[in-house]
C-alpha cells in the first residue's frame, strides 16, 4: 500500500530545490541554434529555414520557425511539438513536407525549446496553464500564417498538427474558434501513461502546489536534463536509433534547448486542459485525423479513442507497431504517417467524412 506523506512533509520536499539552486540562468528567448557536429544533413535545418517570435499580451515570448517548398505551395502546416521537443527535432519532417509542396511552420511551446522561460531553471518545463499556448496558436495562425490582408497562406489549405500534448493544445484552439481545413493529432496525449504518482494523487498535489506558489518545482525524484540521460530511442519513444538520437544531439550542442521533467504546475495545467477540452469537443467542426501509436509509453490509448468518438468528424488510425514519437519512427511506420498527413491536404474528397 502506498503511504501518503503529510502536507508539512510535502512542503519541505518541494522547498528542497530552492536551497541547492542559486543559478538564475537565462530566461530570454533563444533564436539561432548551433548545428551539432557530424549531424546527418537530413536532420539539419531545411533550406531557407527562418526563425521568428510571437508574443500575446503579457504572455511569454514563443519561438517559431518556417520553411517553404521550392515551387508554389500546396498548403500550410503548423506543427505544435510535444513536451520537451524543440523545432530542431522536427527538421527532417519539415524537409519531407517541404518536398511534398507544403510551407511548414513550427511553434514551440511556452517555456520550451527556444521560447522564453517562466522559471530560472531553463531545463524546467514550467507552465501554470495551457491557455497561453492556445492563445499563441490562434494568434500565430491569424496574424502570421493567414494574415487578414492576404499574404502568405491567405488562400492555401491549412492544417494544424499537434503531437503528444501539443495535440491537446491544437484541439483546445479549435474549440476556441481556430479555423483550419483539417487537424492532425499525432499520438495525442489526453492522459499520461507514465505519471510519477497515481493520477488522482498527482492532480491533487500539483494543484495544491500551484495554489501555494510552489508549482515551479518538480515532483520529488524527477530529474532535470542530464548529459548521459536517455535519448528518444533509449526512452522507447521510437524504434529508430538514428532519429531517436537527434533531439539529444541538439541539446548537447545547445544548452538553451535542454529540457528535463516538468514542474508540478505543468501537471496541474495539463489536467486542467484535459478537463476543459473534454467538455467542449462538440464545438469542433474541423475534420480531425487522429494518428495513434500502438506501443505508446507516454499516452494512454483509451482516451484517444474516446475523444475521437466524441468529436463530430474524426477518423482514427492506429499503427500497432509504432512508438510515441511517430515523426522519429522507422520508415515502415513513418512513411505511412507522412502519407496520411499528405492526404489531408489533397482534394476535399480525400478529407475525413462525418461519422454516420
Amino acid at each position: 500500500m502506498r503511504r501518503r506523506l503529510p502536507v508539512a512533509a510535502w512542503a519541505c520536499l518541494l522547498a528542497l530545490p530552492l536551497v541547492s539552486c542559486g543559478d538564475e540562468g537565462a530566461r530570454a528567448p533563444f533564436a539561432e541554434s548551433r548545428t551539432p557536429p557530424s549531424l546527418d544533413v537530413r536532420f539539419q535545418p531545411p533550406a531557407g529555414w527562418a526563425w521568428g517570435y510571437v508574443k500575446v499580451g503579457d504572455d511569454l515570448v514563443q519561438r517559431y520557425g518556417v520553411s517553404a517548398p521550392h515551387g508554389a505551395p500546396r498548403g500550410q502546416i503548423l506543427i505544435l511539438p510535444a513536451y520537451g521537443e524543440s523545432a530542431e527535432g522536427w527538421f527532417e519532417t519539415a524537409r519531407d513536407l517541404n518536398d511534398r509542396g507544403y510551407v511548414v511552420w513550427i511553434l514551440e511551446r511556452q517555456g520550451q525549446g527556444g521560447s522564453e522561460r517562466a522559471a530560472p531553471w531553463r531545463d524546467l518545463g514550467h507552465a501554470i496553464s495551457f491557455a497561453p499556448d492556445v492563445t499563441a496558436t490562434k494568434a500565430m495562425v491569424k496574424a502570421v500564417i493567414r494574415p487578414p490582408q492576404g499574404g502568405v497562406g491567405g488562400r492555401d489549405p491549412f492544417v494544424i498538427l499537434g503531437a503528444g500534448d501539443g495535440g491537446l493544445v491544437a484541439l483546445r484552439a479549435l474549440e476556441e474558434g481556430l479555423q483550419a481545413d483539417v487537424a492532425i493529432l499525432s499520438a495525442p496525449t489526453f492522459d499520461l501513461a507514465d505519471p510519477p504518482r497515481a493520477k488522482n494523487d498527482l492532480i491533487h498535489l500539483a494543484r495544491w502546489a500551484r495554489g501555494l506558489k510552489l508549482g515551479f518545482v518538480r515532483y520529488p525524484g524527477q530529474a532535470g536534463w542530464k548529459r548521459d540521460g536517455q535519448d528518444s530511442f533509449g526512452a522507447k519513444l521510437t524504434h529508430d536509433r538514428a532519429r531517436g538520437a537527434v533531439q539529444q544531439a541538439w541539446q548537447l550542442a545547445n544548452p538553451d534547448l535542454r529540457m528535463g521533467a516538468p514542474s508540478l504546475a505543468w501537471y496541474a495545467a495539463f489536467y486542467d486542459a484535459v478537463d476543459a477540452t473534454g467538455r467542449d469537443l462538440k464545438r469542433v467542426d474541423t475534420p480531425v485525423v487522429m494518428l495513434d501509436a500502438g506501443k505508446d509509453v507516454k499516452a494512454l490509448p483509451r482516451p484517444q479513442s474516446t475523444t475521437c468518438a466524441a468529436l463530430p468528424r474524426c477518423v482514427e488510425i492506429r499503427y500497432p507497431a509504432a512508438r510515441h514519437a511517430l515523426h522519429l519512427e522507422t520508415d515502415s511506420v513513418r512513411d505511412p504517417w507522412l502519407k496520411a498527413i499528405d492526404q489531408t491536404l489533397r482534394p476535399r474528397k480525400a478529407s475525413p467524412s462525418a461519422r454516420p
